[in-house]
């Protein structure tokens, strides 16, 4: 789980960026990086919550 919220964090913000260029040009890349990265850091912290809510099972 930990090893896909950190690849998550490379893989979406490039692939927003090039998706954001490629269609809207340089302003597009910054936005497209930008909710990249924010949707990376939704998947690591849901991994880490998953991780924490399954250490703690008795």
């Amino acid at each position: 789980m930990i090893a896909i919220g950190c690849l998550a964090l490379l893989v979406l913000p490039l692939t927003g960026l090039a998706c954001g260029g490629w269609i809207a040009g340089p302003d597009g890349a910054i936005w497209g990086a930008a909710i990249g990265f924010g949707l990376a850091l939704g998947v690591c912290g849901f991994s880490a919550y998953a991780l924490r809510v399954i250490g703690r099972r008795p």
